[in-house]
């Protein structure tokens, strides 16, 4: 059989230090996973465990390239996020596995439309539209384990807006673990290799408009960095 017209390219996003390439399968984003970012959404982190949402595949923007601003909003906010990519996958993972299924990290950040997100939270509808729309996900290369000591959970994680500082933390912050993220995804999702998994934003989340230089960093993962169009 034939197509009916040519089938789009798989998104693919570089590996640090390598001419190779990560295919991405899905993306799967964590919400409310800092207590400080929970507080400052009007949430209480003792009660609330993260929320899983999604965006497409081909989301991410890449090799710091520059993102356009995206339609529909007038409160376009910058999210700085620990992506962890994965090489393997499966249905109901012990979290004492999970580590095995990661490939390497990366430096990603969810954008979100605010003020669309604020109108389905009030009517009680999805944040599909607030989350997942074109070139809502970029993404550092990725840093393949193989080059990282460990895996990283003591490490600052940053985001400036035209060199001045909008968000700093500690990736030891996040509410729930890198394993513990990935196994429960696992008990919703067959996870496979190729997902991506941003997992989650400290406090500091802000606007950002067109001209806006934001750079996003990771101690021992990466550095990302765009300009908004």
């Amino acid at each position: 059989m034939e197509n009916v017209f040519a089938p789009a390219k798989i998104p693919v996003v570089p590996l640090f230090g390598s001419a190779m390439v990560f295919p991405v399968h899905r993306i799967y984003c964590v919400g409310r996973n800092y207590s400080d970012h929970v507080k400052e959404m009007g949430g209480d982190p003792k009660l609330e465990p993260p929320i899983f949402f999604s965006k497409p595949a081909d989301a991410i923007v890449t090799e710091n390239k520059p993102v356009r601003y995206p339609l529909a909003t007038a409160d376009l906010h910058h999210e700085v996020e620990l992506v962890v990519a994965l090489s393997a996958g499966g249905e109901n993972i012990e979290a004492a596995a999970a580590l095995e299924c990661v490939f390497g990290y990366a430096v990603g950040v969810d954008l979100t439309r605010r003020d669309l997100q604020g109108l389905a939270k009030k009517g009680g509808k999805p944040w599909d539209v607030a989350k997942g729309f074109d070139q809502s996900a970029p993404i550092s290369a990725i840093n393949p384990l193989s080059n990282l000591i460990t895996h990283p959970t003591d490490a600052a994680i940053s985001l400036s807006v035209n060199g001045s500082v909008r968000q700093q933390a500690n990736i030891n912050e996040m509410i729930w673990s890198i394993a513990e993220i990935i196994s429960e995804l696992s008990r919703y999702y067959e996870l496979r290799a190729g997902d991506l998994i941003y997992t989650g934003t400290p406090a500091g989340v802000a606007a950002i408009t067109r001209g806006d230089k934001v750079r996003a960093e990771i101690d021992t993962v990466g550095v990302l960095e765009f300009v908004l169009e």
